[in-house]
C-alpha cells in the first residue's frame, strides 16, 4: 500500500528528526486543528517506534486571549505541568497550523515582551537539555489557508511549495537531507577554522567574531523544512551595521527595511521604514534581546521568495539570517533571552562573505 503524504511526512519527522527510540516520552503539539492529519500520522508512527505519544492541541485565538486578559501575575506564571514536560520529555514535535497569521498584530507589545521574558526559562531550559544530548527536538508546519495567504498563493500551490521545500515530493526525502547535510558539513567545517566573518552589501559592513565556536549543518534535525549553516558569535565581538531588505515577520507582526547599528555585541540603533515601535519593544524584551544570538547562511534551494513564514524563509538558498536574543548553547553560544528572532537579508544582490578577508560567499551562492 502506496504511503500517503502525511505517512511520509510523519517517518521523516520520527525516524529522522527525532529519531525517536522505545520507552521514550514524545509530546507532538499541534498548532490548530488544521494539523489533524499529520498529528494523526505522527501519533501511529510513534507509537509503532515503541514509544510514548502525547498530544497537545491548541486553539487558535487562546493566545490573543490570554495577552488581552491576562493581569502581570498571569503573565509571569508558568504552569508546574508544561515545566514538568520541559524537564521529563525525551522528544518535542511541534506541528505549526495557523488559522490566521495576524492574530497577534494588535496584541499589546508590553504584554507581548513580558510574556516572552516569563517563559524564556523554558526555552531556555529545552535548548540546554538538547545539547546534552537529552532531548530531542523538531518544528514543522501544514499548509493551512492562513499560510497560503500570507504567502499571496493559492492552498494547492502553497501546499505543493511547502512539500517541495520539504523535499516530500521525492521518493526519498531524507536520502536528500542525507546529501544536504554532507555538502553543508562541508563548510561548516572550514568555518570552525575561521576567527572573524565579514559581510558587506546594501547599507551593510558587519564584523563577528567567532572564533572558538561551532557551526552547525542544519538538514531536518529540528526544523523541517531546513537548509542552513550557522552558529552563535563570540557575543561581545559583532560591529558594524545591517540592513535587511527582506519584510521580518515575528509573532504576526511585521517590520520592513530594518537597519541595526551594533556595537561590541549590542545593539545600539534600531530603525525600520515600517513596525519601528514594535521591533524595538522586542529588543527590549529583556536584558539579553539586545544581543545577537546567530548568523546563519540559507542554503535551501527550493525557497527563493519570502513567504511570510519564517521556518521556510530563513532557509531561502541565497539569503542569510541573523537572530536578536538567545544564542545556542551547543555552538557555545552564552546569550540568554525570551527573544530569538531571525531576520533575513538578501545576498543575491551583490552581498559578500568574507572568512578572515577571504572572499567564501559571493552573490548568494558559496565560491569554495
Amino acid at each position: 500500500m502506496q504511503k500517503s503524504i502525511w505517512d511520509k511526512y510523519a517517518q521523516v519527522l520520527v525516524d529522522y528528526s527525532t529519531n525517536v527510540q522505545k520507552g521514550e516520552l514524545v509530546i507532538i503539539r499541534a498548532g490548530s486543528i488544521e494539523a489533524k492529519e499529520l498529528v494523526k500520522s505522527v501519533y501511529k508512527r510513534v507509537l509503532e517506534k515503541g514509544a510514548n505519544p502525547v498530544v497537545r492541541t491548541s486553539i487558535g485565538d487562546l493566545a490573543e486571549i490570554f495577552l488581552k486578559y491576562a493581569s502581570d501575575e498571569q503573565l509571569d506564571y508558568i504552569d508546574p505541568m508544561s515545566k514538568m514536560e520541559y524537564e521529563k520529555a525525551d522528544v518535542f514535535i511541534s506541528l505549526g497550523a495557523p488559522q490566521n497569521t495576524k492574530s497577534m498584530a494588535r496584541a499589546d507589545l508590553t504584554k507581548m515582551a513580558k510574556r516572552g521574558k516569563a517563559t524564556k526559562q523554558l526555552s531556555e531550559l529545552l535548548l540546554k537539555r538538547s545539547a546534552n544530548g537529552e532531548a530531542k527536538w523538531v518544528i514543522a508546519d501544514v499548509p493551512t489557508n492562513a499560510l497560503a495567504q500570507e504567502a499571496k498563493m493559492s492552498l494547492d500551490e502553497y501546499s505543493e511549495f511547502l512539500f517541495k521545500a520539504c523535499y516530500l515530493d521525492l521518493d526519498n526525502p531524507v536520502e536528500k537531507l542525507r546529501e544536504l547535510d554532507k555538502k553543508q558539513s562541508g563548510w561548516a567545517q572550514y568555518l570552525n577554522n575561521v576567527k572573524t566573518l565579514h559581510i558587506t552589501g546594501e547599507k551593510t559592513d558587519i564584523t563577528f567574531n567567532v572564533e572558538g565556536r561551532k557551526w552547525i549543518s542544519c538538514s531536518g534535525l529540528n526544523n523541517y523544512p531546513d537548509g542552513e549553516v550557522f552558529t552563535s558569535p563570540v557575543e561581545n565581538g559583532i560591529n558594524g551595521e545591517i540592513y535587511f531588505d527582506y519584510p521580518q515577520n515575528y509573532r504576526g507582526n511585521c517590520a520592513n527595511g530594518v537597519h541595526l547599528m551594533i556595537e561590541n555585541g549590542l545593539v545600539v540603533k534600531a530603525t525600520a521604514e515600517q513596525g519601528e515601535e514594535f521591533l524595538n519593544a522586542m529588543i527590549n524584551m529583556d536584558e539579553g534581546s539586545h544581543g545577537i544570538g546567530e548568523i546563519a547562511i540559507g542554503t535551501n534551494d527550493e525557497i527563493q521568495e519570502i513567504t511570510g513564514n519564517i521556518l521556510f524563509d530563513e532557509k531561502i538558498g541565497g539569503a542569510i539570517h541573523m537572530a536578536l536574543g538567545a544564542s545556542y548553547p551547543e555552538t557555545g553560544g552564552k546569550n540568554i533571552s525570551g527573544l530569538h528572532w531571525d531576520l533575513i537579508k538578501n545576498m543575491k544582490n551583490g552581498g559578500k562573505i568574507f572568512a578572515d578577508e577571504k572572499l567564501i560567499y559571493e552573490n548568494g551562492k558559496f565560491i569554495i
